[in-house]
């Protein structure tokens, strides 16, 4: 499976409502983790099975959870038992398409 998941703290002491630090904890855990993971602006996808993708989740949100009274999470899961190297194979897919014009345009 893959789980695209954002956390962030919300009510904590920085003067300009900056997340770095605790989005940075929980990345931390995830590359930690040795489960493929991508991070962009906007989110982290992680990829494995339901019990070891969801523990990191965890972890990585109580890491966040020291930097404010309240954590706020964001999920969209892609499950699709027996498949793996998803992390990479969806968008190698799309760019194959892309290049062979089988996009519809």
């Amino acid at each position: 499976m893959l789980v695209a998941f954002s956390v962030a703290p919300s009510g904590g002491e920085s003067p300009d409502a900056s997340v770095h630090d605790a989005v940075a904890a929980a990345v931390r855990i995830v590359r930690d983790s040795g489960l493929p993971n991508r991070t962009d602006a906007m989110f982290t996808t992680i990829e494995g099975d339901w019990d070891e993708v969801f523990d990191v989740i965890r972890r990585a949100t109580e890491a966040v959870g020291r930097f404010g009274p309240r954590v706020s999470l964001v999920l969209k899961a892609d499950i699709r038992p027996g498949r793996t190297g998803e992390l990479t194979g969806k968008l190698e897919r799309l760019e194959r398409a892309l290049e062979d014009g089988t996009d519809g345009a």
